[in-house]
Order: C-alpha cells, then sequence, then structure tokens
C-alpha cells in the first residue's frame, strides 16, 4: 500500500514541476534560426531519462538537414547503446517568421513549433518504436542555441497525460 502512495506522490511531483516558456526572459541575444543550423551535418548525442531519474537508454544521431527556403528536411539515424538502430525523416515547413509545421512517419497529425530569440519549442504526439514494439508518447521539445555550433535539447515526455521522463540531447554542427 505504501507503494502505491510513494508512486502517487511522485506522479503528482512530476506534475507540478516548472517547464519553460516562451516569454522566460532571455539569458543571450543569439537567434536560433532552424533552417541555418541544421542545414548540412549535426551529430546529436543523448539519453531517455524516465520520471524517477534511472537513464534507461543513450544514443547518437547522425542528422544531415537540406533547407530549399521554405521546406527543411532532417534525415536522422539513431544508433542506440544496444547497438540498434533507427531512421526518422522530418520535413518541416516554415509558416511564417518564427512558426514551424511539421511531419515525420509515426508522428500522429502534425507538429507544431515556435522559435523565440535563442529559444524553440516543438510540440508533437509520435508512436514512439521501442525494444518491444511502440510506444504513443507527447513531446514538448525545448531548444536552446549555446553557441553557434551548439544547440541543448530537452524534451519533456507524456503517456496519456502523465509525464514518463524526458530527452536531454546536444546538437553539435559540422
Amino acid at each position: 500500500m505504501w507503494r502505491i502512495w510513494i508512486v502517487l506522490g511522485v506522479l503528482l511531483l512530476g506534475a507540478c514541476t516548472g517547464k519553460p516558456s516562451l516569454q522566460d526572459e532571455a539569458l543571450s541575444d543569439r537567434q536560433l534560426n532552424l533552417e541555418e543550423f541544421f542545414d548540412g551535418n549535426v551529430t546529436a548525442y543523448g539519453q531517455f531519462q524516465d520520471v524517477l531519474g534511472t537513464v534507461r537508454r543513450r544514443f547518437t544521431v547522425e542528422i544531415y538537414g537540406t533547407w530549399d527556403g521554405n521546406v527543411l528536411t532532417l534525415v536522422e539515424d539513431f544508433v542506440y547503446e544496444d547497438d540498434s538502430t533507427e531512421r526518422r525523416v522530418w520535413t518541416l515547413t516554415k509558416t511564417g517568421p518564427d512558426s514551424w509545421e511539421g511531419t515525420a512517419p509515426g508522428v500522429i497529425g502534425t507538429a507544431t513549433g515556435q522559435e523565440s530569440g535563442d529559444t524553440f519549442n516543438w510540440q508533437y504526439t509520435i508512436d514512439l518504436p521501442v525494444p518491444d514494439g511502440t510506444l504513443r508518447v507527447t513531446f514538448d521539445d525545448w531548444m536552446w542555441l549555446l553557441s553557434e555550433d551548439r544547440l541543448l535539447n530537452r524534451a519533456y515526455m507524456k503517456r496519456a497525460g502523465v509525464d514518463i521522463g524526458d530527452v536531454i540531447i546536444t546538437f553539435e554542427k559540422q
């Protein structure tokens, strides 16, 4: 019985944690332009951590991006610690000066995103491949341009409206 109360308490605390906002005070004068940062070769390093803080999966991603003036295509090749691989191809369309929409296999509907200064927020639902099949999750993805060639990403993940963990990724432009 105590275990149930502990799990419920952890879930309640997780739901109360603060999340970034596009209205947060800018910490730099850098301007993130996705079409510039991701045009060409980018290497990323990341890991998934569950809501209790346990690192569950690590990976690297080789990304090749092309920008045609309106559409940014990202070919992402994942390699996980267990040597499994995955390819995801994103098609992102710039819908305004700072807004984006995108699709990729497994994404439910259309992903939407907004740039603001050095920050980008990207939200979508995806049937994510996992070792035992697929898992439908919602991502609240936040990216911050740390330097001309480095981008930090923290993606908050939910399943059925409940926090399940987050993904931390560092992108390095080649």
